[in-house]
C-alpha cells in the first residue's frame, strides 16, 4: 500500500457502537490517512453515494434489513467503489461473494490493516493489467525486439515495417509505459512475461 495514501471510507452500520468503533480503528491505521464516514441507514447511504464517490464503502449485509449490493451498485454505477462486507452475525458465504473483501466484528486492527491492504494491492495490479492492455500485439512485438538489442532497422526488416513506423511505434510505447529506455524496457518485458531472462541475457 502506498504510504499516507488517503481514503474515503463510507461505514454503513445501524449500531453505533460498531459504526463509531470501526471508524475509530480505520484512523489509527498507519499510512492509511483514512477519512470514515458514518451512515446510520440505506437512505443516508444512497443520499451520500448519489453526492460522492467514496473510495470503500464498509457495509454490514443485513442493513436496512438485507443490503442487496449488486441492485445498488446498478443503480449507483459504483464499479470504481470497493466493498467490504462487515460481519457481525452469521452470513451465508455465498452472499459475501458480491462483495470486494470482508471484515469481521472480531477483526483486530492488524486483521483488518491486512484486508485493506490486499483490497488496495488488487486494485493497484488491476490498474497494472489494465495499461498493459493498452499495448497493442505490435508494440508487444517491438519491446521484444527491443529489449533483444534489435535495431530500428533490424526490427524492421523482421516485422516488414518502415523504420519511420518502428520509430513511431516506439515513441507511442514510451507514452503509454512512460519508459524512455532500453533498459526500463527490459524489466518491464521481464515482469510482464513478454520475454523469458534467458531470450535477453546476451543483450544484460
Amino acid at each position: 500500500m502506498n504510504n499516507n495514501i488517503s481514503l474515503k471510507i463510507v461505514v454503513a452500520e445501524t449500531s453505533v457502537i460498531i459504526r463509531s468503533g470501526l471508524a475509530a480503528v480505520l484512523k489509527r491505521i498507519p499510512n492509511l490517512n483514512a477519512h470514515p464516514i458514518e451512515v446510520s441507514s440505506p437512505e443516508a447511504l444512497q443520499n451520500f453515494i448519489h453526492l460522492h464517490t467514496p473510495d470503500i464503502v464498509i457495509v454490514n449485509p443485513t442493513f436496512g434489513g438485507w443490503f442487496d449490493l449488486p441492485s445498488f451498485k446498478t443503480n449507483h454505477n459504483g464499479n470504481s467503489i470497493k466493498y467490504i462486507a462487515l460481519v457481525c452475525s452469521v452470513i451465508d458465504n455465498n452472499a459475501l461473494k458480491e462483495y470486494d473483501e470482508s471484515i469481521a466484528i472480531c477483526d483486530d486492527i492488524e486483521m483488518i490493516t491486512t484486508k485493506i491492504n490486499r483490497l488496495l494491492h488488487t486494485e493497484e495490479e488491476d490498474e497494472k493489467d489494465s495499461e498493459q492492455e493498452t499495448l497493442s500485439q505490435r508494440e508487444k512485438e517491438i519491446i521484444t525486439c527491443v529489449v533483444k538489442g534489435m535495431t530500428n532497422k533490424a526490427i524492421a526488416d523482421k516485422l516488414y515495417l518502415s523504420i519511420h513506423t518502428v520509430i513511431t511505434h516506439r515513441r507511442n510505447i514510451a507514452r503509454k509505459l512512460q519508459i524512455h529506455s532500453p533498459a526500463g524496457l527490459t524489466i518491464y518485458a521481464i515482469v510482464n512475461k513478454l520475454v523469458e531472462l534467458s531470450d535477453i541475457k546476451d543483450t544484460l
